[in-house]
């Protein structure tokens, strides 16, 4: 379940940063820039502490190879699902979500890899700490 709410938080931030809707972080500032400015630098920055707990690690625990893997991964998923026709490229806010379910996959993997990582081999990691 954690591993699903790892995940869940990053599809929540990306969609809260941008999405094919009205609703989003950035048609909100933009539309609202000169009369909420404090406001807007205020989620700006909440926003951007997410990203940099996520990105940093998914980077600390996947690497950048790793990051690009996973998401080659997924991206090679939605060619499959296209292939077979499931999906279709027509729809610009359908791809839009997909990049974003695929981004928030590749954060919440980064995210959970270590406990993956544990269950799946038995060895747990550990940070190098100097001392």
């Amino acid at each position: 379940m954690g591993i699903f709410m790892r995940w869940f938080g990053a599809f929540a931030l990306l969609a809260a940063t941008f999405n094919p809707t009205q609703f989003n972080y950035i048609r909100w500032a933009d539309a609202n820039w000169q009369s909420q400015m404090p406001l807007v630098v205020l989620l700006g920055l909440l926003l951007a502490v997410g990203y940099i707990v996520y990105i940093g690690a998914t980077l600390r625990s996947l690497g950048p190879f790793g990051m690009v893997l996973v998401g080659a991964i997924f991206a090679a998923l939605i060619w499959v699902l296209i292939d077979w026709g499931i999906l279709a490229l027509g729809n610009s806010s359908l791809n839009i979500w997909l990049g974003i379910l695929a981004l928030s996959l590749v954060l919440g993997v980064g995210l959970s890899w270590s406990i993956l990582w544990q269950k799946m081999s038995g060895q747990a990691s550990v940070d190098d700490v100097e001392t």
